[in-house]
C-alpha cells in the first residue's frame, strides 16, 4: 500500500501566504493538504497573525483540529469562554465547537494548525 502514495518535502519558502476567507490580518502557509500533495487525511499548515489579526467565530461541521502556538500570545475563544495562549500551548478542537483565535500581542502570534479531515463537506 505504500507505494499507491508519494512522500513529499514542502520547506516552508516554497509557499505563499494566503489570508484564508474570513481572516482578518491573518496568514497561512498551506504546507500540506490534498492539492499539493498525497495526502487524504489532514491538512497541516502554519499561521501568523499580525498584531490585531484573527478569524471570526466559526465551527467545522466533521473536522476535528489541533492549534500549537509557537510564538507570540492571544485569545483562544471556544464557546464564547476566552483563554490566553502562548508558545507551547495546545489546543484541541472537535467537531461543531465554535472558535475564534486573536492575536492580542504585540508581535505576530504564529502557530501551527493541523485539520482532519482537510475537507468539512459531509454530515454534522
Amino acid at each position: 500500500m505504500a507505494d499507491q502514495y508519494k512522500a513529499t518535502i514542502r520547506r516552508g519558502a516554497e509557499v505563499l501566504w494566503e489570508e484564508p476567507p474570513a481572516h482578518i490580518g491573518a496568514f497561512s502557509k498551506m504546507l500540506l493538504r490534498p492539492d499539493n500533495a498525497d495526502t487524504r487525511l489532514f491538512d497541516f499548515r502554519i499561521s501568523s497573525y499580525q498584531p490585531k489579526g484573527f478569524v471570526a467565530p466559526h465551527r467545522h461541521h466533521i473536522q476535528e483540529q489541533i492549534y500549537y502556538i509557537l510564538e507570540g500570545e492571544g485569545l483562544m475563544e471556544i464557546d464564547g469562554k476566552r483563554e490566553v495562549v502562548q508558545p507551547w500551548t495546545a489546543i484541541f478542537i472537535p467537531p461543531g465547537v465554535e472558535h475564534a483565535i486573536y492575536n492580542t500581542g504585540m508581535v505576530d502570534l504564529k502557530f501551527v494548525v493541523v485539520t482532519t479531515p482537510p475537507d468539512d463537506r459531509g454530515p454534522t
